[in-house]
């Protein structure tokens, strides 16, 4: 149920954003795409692709900040760690970035949670945040930890957040023109379904709800793709905190994870797909999961499968 909860957070986020567009265009009165003649379907794209692609951008412009208040991520100051454990992911991130080839040191930080996890987040390679949970520091060895910190410093190293960033202005590109070409085709079966109606439909605000029923349903039809391309990401991350450190360290860290599981992920949805790990079981939560199965990650690893 915990995992649900994180998928059902993570798509009303989405669905949010793409609604909050919709309804910002609708009370701007921008519909370019209608003419006399029916659906411009090239302005019609248009318009969706900026409008999709604005929504995500913004959310990764905001996703440090957002991630920190969620997540009560107290930040670490580099130049003066706390104690031996702030000491030890400072130097670890610091030499895990040198290797990466990150010019920027990542913003590193500690939040307060019984789970084992991390994430990375941010807008660039140079304005990236790393954090783990006061969880994973209790229940891992050194070894694990940096393993960990391998996988989070090459989400950041590969560019991820920018990634599925991308991946989620297509969804919302072609969700926002799907709804808007559906809601016109029931508004002109509707209005020509009788001679006294003709030209009436669903009116102004029938047509904005159904465009609503539409986005909401057709994201959620979606949303797997995004899902996809995010577990695979994972596993492209094992592989570059194999290089960064070494396979048996990346190895023994999922390993561990598998060993030290509490419950599924509670992350805020602005950073559920940048975590170390979830926990999918049945094929609607794989459907809908971030994360592959550990075990599947441990298998790549030793199999060689991903480089």
């Amino acid at each position: 149920m915990a995992l649900m909860k994180r998928v059902f957070l993570f798509l009303t986020v989405n669905i949010a954003v793409v609604l909050t567009i919709s309804i910002l265009v609708n009370l701007l009165g921008i519909q370019p795409y209608i003419s006399a003649r029916g659906i411009d379907y090239g302005a019609l794209l248009a318009m969706c692709a900026l409008w999709g692609f604005a929504g995500s951008f913004i959310s990764l412009q905001l996703s440090r900040w957002m991630a920190k208040r969620a997540m009560g991520v107290e930040l670490i100051d580099p130049e003066r760690p706390g104690g031996a454990e702030e000491r030890f992911l400072v130097e670890r991130v610091r030499s895990l970035c040198q290797r990466a080839g990150i010019e920027v040191l990542p913003e590193i930080g500690v939040y307060q949670s019984p789970e084992v996890n991390a994430f990375a987040t941010g807008p660039s390679k140079n304005r990236a945040l790393v954090a783990v949970s006061t969880g994973l520091l209790q229940r891992m060895d050194h070894q694990a930890v940096e393993g960990v910190l391998g996988h989070e410093i090459s989400h950041v190293a590969n560019g991820d957040m920018v990634t599925m960033t991308l991946v989620q202005g297509v969804v919302n590109t072609f969700v926002m023109f799907f709804a808007r070409v559906l809601a016109f085709a029931i508004d002109n079966a509707l209005s020509s379904r009788d001679s006294d109606r003709r030209g009436e439909g669903l009116g102004r605000f029938g047509h904005f709800m159904m465009v609503m029923l539409l986005e909401t349903v057709l994201m959620l039809l979606a949303s797997p793709i995004i899902y996809w391309v995010s577990r695979k990401r994972e596993f492209r991350a094992d592989a570059g905190s194999a290089k960064l450190t070494s396979r048996q360290t990346m190895i023994h860290a999922l390993e561990s994870l598998a060993g030290a599981r509490v419950g599924a992920t509670q992350a805020a949805p602005a950073v559920a797909t940048m975590m170390i790990h979830g926990e999918p079981r049945g094929l609607w939560a794989k459907l809908y999961s971030s994360h592959p199965p550990l075990e599947a990650r441990v298998a790549a690893l030793r199999d060689g499968v991903i480089e």
